[in-house]
């Protein structure tokens, strides 16, 4: 990992970068439409680990090298003709441990889009927190078009989008625009190709004012009352709200706001 704002070398499957409370991680096989790779997973999921222990970071912003395709999903070379089942095995338990890492990241994660996420990439932007896109972003799900369902990416999609949207998404493999995922839930924003990054960016700073702490907890309950009954959901979250009140950080942001300054985060 490097600091700055300089990646580290083009060699790397992930390029990483760091600036302030912020870290930008890219995916960086562009000459195969960024596809995932066991190497590239193995890459994304080594930096998201070592970001974990980094309780100074706050945002982690996700994106593809190249304009033309953020990610393709799985790395089909990786299957053609590969008869060791433990191999494939191996193969499907990194890239799916790779989603549920993200949702469980301390950070939030934000997904910057330009270009083509199909499959396993359109996987990746739905196991994001949040998902910004340039307009001429394009979303897919075509496994079904070459004789294989899509069978993790609809862990993600029946999760953030519903059942009605993510089985149309399954069953036609048809390629659908950026104002179709916007309007479907997939994605948060869509802007014009030359503002997405600083969108992005002024984003990923609007949510580092924030207290880490309080990120950190909130997206763990965020996660956890997801599935629940109401009941056991609400249960939960006044479990989660008296144990956060007791927290510093929200005793100095309860008493910043009573006296109209501005908090300072411990």
């Amino acid at each position: 990992m490097s600091e700055g704002n300089e990646p580290m070398v083009s060699e790397q499957h992930v390029l990483t970068s760091v600036s302030g409370a912020i870290a930008r991680l890219t995916l960086n096989r562009p000459e195969v439409g960024n596809s995932l790779s066991e190497d590239l997973v193995k890459a994304l999921r080594a930096e998201l680990d070592i970001l974990q222990e980094r309780a100074e970071i706050k945002v982690i912003i996700l994106a593809g090298a190249g304009s033309r395709i953020f990610c393709a999903g799985h790395d089909l070379n990786e299957f053609a003709g590969q008869e060791d089942q433990e191999i494939l095995r191996q193969d499907f338990a990194g890239l799916t441990g790779l989603m549920q890492q993200i949702m469980a990241q301390r950070q939030i994660v934000i997904a910057q889009i330009e270009g083509v996420a199909t499959a396993a990439g359109c996987e990746l932007v739905a196991a994001c927190d949040l998902a910004l896109a340039s307009a001429r972003a394009r979303f897919a799900v075509p496994g079904v078009n070459i004789g294989f369902w899509c069978h993790t990416p609809q862990v993600q999609l029946a999760r953030t989008i519903g059942r009605k949207q993510a089985m149309m998404m399954l069953t036609t493999g048809r390629m659908f625009p950026a104002a179709h995922a916007l309007a479907i839930g997939l994605i948060n924003e869509v802007h014009e190709p030359e503002q997405l990054e600083e969108a992005v960016t002024s984003l990923a700073l609007e949510i580092a004012s924030k207290a880490a702490s309080v990120l950190k907890l909130g997206k763990e309950s965020f996660a956890a009352q997801t599935g629940k009954s109401v009941d056991d959901a609400y249960a939960l979250a006044r479990s989660n709200a008296l144990a956060n009140l007791q927290h510093d950080d929200a005793k100095e942001g309860i008493a910043a706001f009573l006296e109209k300054r501005q908090p300072r985060w411990q």
